[in-house]
């Protein structure tokens, strides 16, 4: 029986354990923590944890997902917990040990086990782990290697020229657990995506005022509170001020950064042939498999998509490969693809940290997997939907909540409310 090593309880590592285990392959899932769910998982904690290792999780207080939960669960498997569309972190938590449950998944999971290194040796990866709870370094061979660490743990701090004098407090979203740090508080959050616009909200509750700074070509349509106002690019920074690239400058008591995550893969030597250069991934065949070493693959690397949806998707595409079904192209015709279509992304105007982001043209992406390894496509409404609510976040953060849907076929919702 073929093994499997898969990195990571959350949930790319489940979806991808289950078809490993439908397809008669053994999984095994190192996780560092000591429970299931990934980045879904809350603590109050930050920094690092009772083994001196970076809190992975970057969940805080009173999260509602700002994804209706109609796209979040598994293409076969979803959530039905509540009667809302944007449900609370703990829904989406539970929802993975119901799926864990359902498909006895624990027993594949060994908790506390934090994967030190991954080396290619021969036709097998190498895979050297520490059993934290006692504190023994296990030397384990596989066939197969799936890397489904996520990609919301390491923080991205931006370039910024005289943030290392600035005497105010500076933080990562990352680190965010709750507004009471921010009470009275003059802020500067930097970044609009996702969390910027939402953590812009909730700090404006009880800061005295706040800037969001970000380089969207538009003012953005959301109407915020009172004290919020929006200013471009931060230019550089002295001890006391922040300069703007529109030439003002203000004075702040926190900077809080909203710029997102590195991919990073601390426990992969060089060896395997993968390196990640300004967030671009590579070299992934369809952005899931390592071109080097074809029995590496990589679980839920682009981002803006229906994440459930498509980690089954890829770990689908990865096992009609794995199992002989289908023939992987050679190493030169994946580069030559790869190439391809990554130049046509930088054509239309992707930067290279960029390369990984799908939104508005998810759907293709899903596709492309689907007919390449002649598997089952993602349902055309999860792709309507999701850029639905998307658009709703962009025009309404304050409201798009409220929304409520409702799945009526494999091609359409309906807004009930």
């Amino acid at each position: 029986m073929k093994q499997v090593c898969i990195v990571g309880a959350g949930t790319a590592g489940l979806c991808s354990a289950r078809r490993v285990l439908e397809n008669k392959m053994s999984p095994t899932i190192y996780e560092q923590t000591d429970e299931i769910g990934g980045t879904w998982v809350y603590t109050d904690r930050t920094g690092t944890d009772d083994y001196g290792l970076d809190i992975h999780s970057s969940m805080y207080q009173g999260l509602r997902t700002n994804l209706p939960k109609e796209v979040m669960g598994y293409p076969d498997y979803q959530i039905q917990a509540s009667d809302i569309s944007y449900v609370p972190s703990e829904i989406v938590r539970n929802f993975l040990e119901q799926f864990t449950h359902k498909y006895q998944l624990k027993d594949c999971i060994k908790f506390l086990h934090y994967v030190v290194n991954i080396i290619p040796k021969r036709d097998k990866w190498q895979v050297i782990v520490n059993d934290l709870k006692k504190q023994r370094i296990k030397f384990e061979l596989y066939d197969y290697v799936m890397v489904c660490n996520g990609h919301y743990h390491t923080p991205l701090y931006p370039t910024i020229k005289g943030a290392n004098t600035y005497k105010g407090y500076q933080l990562h979203s990352h680190d965010y657990k709750n507004s009471y740090r921010f009470k009275d508080e003059t802020v500067l959050i930097i970044g609009a995506g996702p969390s910027g616009m939402d953590l812009c909200h909730e700090i404006s509750k009880v800061a005295k005022r706040v800037t969001l700074s970000h380089h969207l070509p538009e003012t953005l349509k959301t109407l915020f509170r009172f004290n919020v106002d929006q200013k471009p690019d931060v230019k550089y920074m002295d001890e006391r001020r922040v300069y703007f690239m529109d030439g003002s400058k203000d004075e702040y008591s926190i900077i809080f950064y909203c710029t997102g995550y590195k991919y990073a893969f601390p426990f992969l030597s060089t060896d395997c042939g993968i390196h990640v250069d300004d967030n671009y991934v590579q070299p992934l065949y369809k952005h899931c498999i390592n071109i080097n070493y074809p029995s590496m693959a990589f679980i839920g690397i682009p981002y803006y998509v229906c994440a459930a949806q498509m980690c089954d998707l890829q770990a689908r595409f990865c096992m009609k490969f794995w199992t002989g079904q289908k023939t992987l192209p050679s190493k030169h015709e994946m580069l030559t693809d790869t190439n391809q279509q990554m130049n046509e992304r930088f054509a239309r105007g992707y930067k290279k940290r960029q390369a990984h982001m799908m939104g508005e043209e998810q759907g293709f992406y899903y596709t492309d997997l689907a007919e390449t390894a002649d598997i089952e496509d993602i349902k055309p409404v999860m792709t309507l939907l999701h850029n639905e609510s998307s658009r709703r976040f962009m025009d309404d953060l304050l409201h798009f909540r409220d929304d409520i849907f409702r799945i009526v076929d494999d091609k359409h919702f309906i807004k009930i409310n």
